[in-house]
């Protein structure tokens, strides 16, 4: 298992920050030898936590044109056709939106390979990433693909109540490939996509995702 890039240090430091708590507990701390083995438990069971977040697998992608991938790991929990304002100016499109739990691969992924035609990140509030104001009000930023015959894709990263760092790796003008990484939010988050309405949505409200594999639309 790799470790993602954006949690060495933190790991780091939440290692060495375990290890001189736990030393002072058994060395310094005159209390019964059950407790100091429970707080060894609950340590191990913190970094343990910490670590599997800030996992980073290796996924095969398999790309095609056709296809929007999902950009993240999660749960479909919004799938409906609504209008988007910030860049498509009140069109309507279909929004897909995936929640990312604390348990979830929190690495985002190109859904699909083009051109990125506009980026902006808005800072913001911290509402849960299931409140239906999150998309407009949270910490985000927004991504808008252009791919062939000038069909274009807007993703959305949106901070949850947790989630109080949202890091990318892209900018204006930039050439990207369908499934590689762009972007990560940390500790619990939602991603949102704005598709064209003709687009043939593959997935189910409550349905399981995975980033890079799971065909979330069909473009026509």
């Amino acid at each position: 298992m790799k470790v993602h890039h954006e949690g060495r240090g933190f790991l780091t430091i939440l290692f060495f920050v375990l290890i001189v708590l736990n030393a002072g507990i058994i060395y310094l701390a005159p209390i019964p030898e059950l407790i100091k083995y429970i707080v060894g438990g609950v340590s191990l069971a913190v970094f343990l936590f910490f670590l599997q977040f800030f996992r980073n697998p290796t996924r095969k992608i398999e790309l095609n044109e056709k296809y929007v991938l999902a950009p993240a790991d999660g749960k479909v929990v919004v799938i409906e056709t609504t209008t988007e304002d910030e860049y498509f100016k009140g069109k309507e499109r279909i929004q897909v939106s995936i929640f990312m739990s604390p348990v979830n691969v929190h690495v985002n992924r190109n859904p699909v390979t083009g051109l990125i035609k506009y980026f902006k990140y808005h800072p913001g509030k911290y509402l849960v990433a299931w409140h239906p104001k999150s998309s407009t009000e949270n910490e985000r930023t927004t991504i808008v693909y252009q791919l062939h015959k000038n069909v274009e894709i807007l993703i959305r990263q949106v901070a949850g109540a947790a989630a109080r760092r949202i890091k990318w790796y892209i900018e204006e003008g930039n050439s990207v490939i369908q499934g590689r990484e762009f972007g990560f939010i940390k500790f619990g988050s939602r991603v949102d996509l704005f598709l064209p309405l003709d687009a043939e949505v593959k997935v189910t409200n409550g349905q399981i995702t995975k980033g890079g594999q799971t065909v979330i639309a069909e473009l026509k």
